[in-house]
């Protein structure tokens, strides 16, 4: 029986993504073994999109995007701001209002305010 999910972030500066996660989302954590931190992540979901000429792939890996979702968009960003991190701008789409986190490392992670239906309920 299938029990959870581990998502994989590949990152340039890996210890400064794993203290952003830390100490700036919050997020709690185990330690895997010399400070290699593996993160509890808030409920998910997962949605299969068709790829496109714009997914990437890293290796053989499945491409994937990882969008963190909040209730209230505007606010999330606002008590970003005040730990110093920078949002991209919100557009809204028909899925929802969504802007995007810049890592220390430069990667990007999203942030959106759901309008379709969730799964999170069901878990």
């Amino acid at each position: 029986m299938i029990h959870g999910a581990h998502v994989l972030l590949y990152s340039h500066a890996a210890e400064a993504d794993r203290a952003f996660f830390r100490d700036v989302l919050g997020f709690r954590s185990v330690d895997a073994g010399h400070g290699w931190l593996i993160f509890a992540l808030p409920p998910a979901e997962v949605a299969v999109h068709p790829a496109d000429g714009e997914s990437s792939k890293a290796g053989d890996e499945v491409p994937a995007s990882l969008y963190l979702m909040c209730e209230d968009l505007k606010a999330e960003i606002k008590s970003l701001a005040e730990k110093k991190v920078v949002c991209g701008p919100v557009s809204d789409v028909s899925w929802g209002s969504r802007t995007t986190i810049q890592l220390p490392s430069g990667g990007v992670i999203g942030l959106y305010q759901p309008k379709h239906p969730t799964a999170l309920a069901l878990a």
